[in-house]
């Protein structure tokens, strides 16, 4: 019984990272209606490194500091999520975001493929058919008729560098956490190089246009940077308990909780035939990788 909870762990905690990357989502979208895109994506960073921070000393020893692990932990900050996140919105304001978020879906297969380069973990069958039927269904609620094309090829480059890197960020975390098996630790380095690197990035942005926030505003900035705090620690938990390529593509699933927490907690959605198609993709196949799992 034990042996069977210790096996899908790793399934039900990475389901409540991408249920609560739902809700870091839409929380992320009632923000914006206050501030711009840049403004949430700094405060995003500096919550959730204050909240690292404050509970540090509950989980944080001296030896952490002199892992090897480390520097590797480190370039996790460098790549993710500032990089990551301006790659996807350049993406969108480029391509539109149809096209961006289609090409942003096939994050799984680079976690997969990662996976067993990286980790040399086994790909079987019902791993890569469950993981095709995510991107699937995350690629048919992303899709729209658009018109005609009028951007560079290369431009499809934008978001397609997005998800390789949060693959590489998750396959890095996962290095580290098999030697240093702390998810508190893992994010709070990250996040720690991440917050001057995107303060930097916004003073050469702002320069001496000063942002006014309302008190709204700010309300739904830290609720947003709490929940993908939160968020990033679960999804750390699932990936120290599990493999890369069942974590991965399941925490990939959170567009479709966004839609359904849209609909039934925001009443700001409403659902259509292509959420129901994707409900019947992303089920059976979660089901698959959790049964592999």
């Amino acid at each position: 019984m034990n042996s069977n909870f210790e096996l899908l762990l790793p399934v039900g905690l990475a389901l409540l990272a991408a249920v609560l990357f739902a809700f870091g989502n839409q929380c992320s979208r009632i923000a914006m209606q206050y501030t711009d895109s840049q403004t949430a994506s700094l405060f995003q960073i500096g919550v959730s490194t204050a909240l690292y921070w404050l509970i540090a000393p509950f989980y944080l020893e001296i030896s952490f500091w002199s892992s090897p692990v480390l520097p590797l932990l480190a370039a996790i900050g460098l790549i993710r999520p500032l990089i990551s996140a301006n790659l996807g919105m350049a993406g969108t304001r480029i391509l539109g975001p149809t096209i961006s978020s289609t090409l942003a879906a096939t994050a799984p297969l680079f976690g997969v493929a990662l996976g067993v380069v990286l980790l040399s973990e086994i790909l079987s069958w019902e791993v890569a058919l469950g993981t095709a039927g995510i991107v699937f269904a995350v690629v048919i609620l992303s899709w729209q008729r658009d018109s005609g094309r009028t951007w560079p090829m290369i431009a499809l480059l934008l978001p397609i560098g997005a998800a390789m890197i949060r693959s590489l960020a998750h396959a890095l975390a996962k290095i580290g956490l098999e030697v240093l098996p702390n998810p508190f630790f893992v994010a709070l380095v990250a996040y720690t190089v991440a917050l001057p690197i995107a303060l930097a990035n916004d003073l050469r942005i702002r320069q001496h246009n000063p942002r006014r926030l309302s008190t709204a505003g700010l309300k739904w900035l830290v609720i947003t940077g709490l929940i993908y705090a939160v968020s990033v620690l679960v999804m750390n938990t699932a990936l120290m308990s599990g493999r890369l390529i069942v974590v991965s593509p399941i925490v990939a699933c959170s567009p479709l909780f966004t839609l359904l927490l849209g609909r039934f907690v925001f009443r700001e959605e409403s659902l259509n035939r292509k959420v129901a198609v994707a409900v019947l993709l992303v089920v059976p196949s979660v089901m698959l990788i959790g049964l592999r799992a």
